[in-house]
Parts: structure tokens; sequence; C-alpha cells
């Protein structure tokens, strides 16, 4: 089910005397999968909905009342990855069929979507994220191995990683969102590091294929840094002002998801790992 409170980020001299128990309130969002469910959670990120698919037999989107629209997408558009098993999309009568790690695209004044398994007993985890959109691009898909892959990183550094982007200028095009993986090497456990901030986006990020292992993300303003422990198939909220990167006990991947003023991917605010507190 949705949630019905929104999730408020705080500024960030209020971030900065949070309990553990009100950062993990205010920025993770534990649960995203149900068996047989659609879940999602509204932010103030941008007005980013993040959410999760995971159909035991056909589930239809369902509007909400934050919306304040007739459906769910009348003023949105949406990004989904499949990290589970085989699955479909089907939205307004179109099937987009999705093995694990392809992408479907779905633009404002798409009225009708449902989400379906191959195999039940292997069901399809549809990631989505979703934000406003004022320009209705074409649906679209794209499949794993048809994104383009940006290597960075090295093993010497335990960051060697490989990007692929889907929804971004020169990918499946969209009105403002921008969303992609991105898988970490064996022997490999930081992401997005050196960290940096981008005050013109708002982002979040899905951790997948973790396992039983744990993963310490860092937020919060360059000089005043805090963390949280992160599960498998749970995301993370960033605001403008925030870094956004992880360390974990072993290789993984995460989805990442942007809204904002511009869709420039490498439009960053570095961070200098020694200026880090």
């Amino acid at each position: 089910m949705f949630q019905d409170a929104i999730r408020r980020t705080p500024l960030p001299q209020d971030f900065a005397r949070m309990s553990t128990r009100e950062l993990r309130e205010t920025f993770l969002i534990e649960e995203i999968f149900k068996p047989g469910q659609i879940t999602g959670t509204f932010t103030d990120l941008d007005r980013l909905v993040a959410g999760g698919a995971m159909p035991l037999k056909p589930l239809a989107l369902p509007n909400h009342k934050e919306t304040g629209t007739a459906f769910f997408l009348e003023r949105r558009e949406l990004g989904a990855i499949n990290v589970g098993g085989a699955g479909k999309i089907i939205a307004e009568g179109k099937t987009f069929a999705l093995d694990k790690l392809d992408c479907a695209y779905l633009p404002k004044g798409t009225k009708s979507v449902s989400f379906e398994s191959t195999d039940p007993q292997n069901p399809a985890k549809f990631y989505f994220l979703s934000c406003p959109a004022h320009a209705a691009l074409p649906a679209a898909m794209m499949k794993a191995k048809d994104a383009s892959p940006v290597a960075l990183g090295a093993p010497a550094t335990a960051n060697k990683r490989t990007i692929y982007k889907f929804i971004h200028q020169g990918g499946i095009p969209s009105c403002q969102l921008v969303m992609g993986f991105t898988a970490l090497e064996d022997g490999s456990v930081w992401n997005s590091f050196p960290p940096h901030t981008h005050w013109r986006r708002t982002e979040i990020y899905f951790y997948f294929d973790l396992g039983e292992k744990t993963l310490a993300h860092f937020l919060g303003e360059p000089q005043a840094t805090r963390h949280l422990f992160v599960h498998n198939e749970q995301a993370a909220l960033s605001p403008a002002w925030s870094i956004h990167c992880g360390c974990g006990e072993g290789n993984y991947k995460f989805i990442w998801g942007m809204a904002g003023e511009n869709q420039t991917f490498d439009d960053m605010d570095a961070a200098r790992p020694l200026d880090l507190r």
C-alpha cells in the first residue's frame, strides 16, 4: 500500500541533532517489496515517489490522494527497473517484457498500468520512481544489455564499478527523471566515492543484491556526516545538500534516481575525502 505520510527531510542544522531512530525514520525506506502488493512512499525530494511492485497475480497501479489528480500518472512520469524474476508491465495496452535489470519508462498521461510476473513462484520485483512531469515523452523500455556501460574506480581503491544509464540524456528521454543502476566488482565495496552533492537535483539510492550483507550509507553535509546501516532492498533518501555514498561488506548493486532542475549526469559538487568530517 502507498504510505499516507510524506517523508519530509529536515534542514541541515536540524539533521545534525537527530537520533539514530529519527534518521532511519526520515531517510530510510526499509520495506520496498511485499509479496502480492504495490508499495509507495511520497517524499518532499522534488516530489519523488519510491516504491515497489511484487506481483503474484496482476497488480494495477493505484492512484493516491497525494497526487491531487484523477489517476497516478496524470501529471507524473515513472521509471521502473526489475530486480527479480521475469515479468511485464502493461501500460495502455502496450506490454513491456522485463527480465532482471531491464528498465521501462512511462510518461505523464498514462492511465492504466499493471505489473505481472511470468512465474509467480519466482516473482518479478519492479522498483520504481515517479516524479512530476510537464511534458509527455514516448513510453519506452531498454534491456540491460543495451544500456551504455561506464567503468569507474579501481581495485586499489575498492570502488571498481560499472554505471548503467537508462533514463537520461542520450538514453530513454524523459521530462525530468534520471535513472539507472551501478554494479560493483568483486572485492570492491565503496560506491560514489569520493562523494558529492548536487544542489540542483535530489536523489534516492535503492540497494539490492546484498544478500545477507550489511552496508553503511553515508549522508549529511560534507563537514557533518552521519550514517545509516542498510540491508538488502532498502532505499536511502538524499536531499540536495547531502552527500550520498556507501561501503558494504562485499560487492552489491544499487539503483540511483534523480529529479530536479537538469538532467546532466555529471552536474556534481565534489567533496574531497580529506575534507570530510
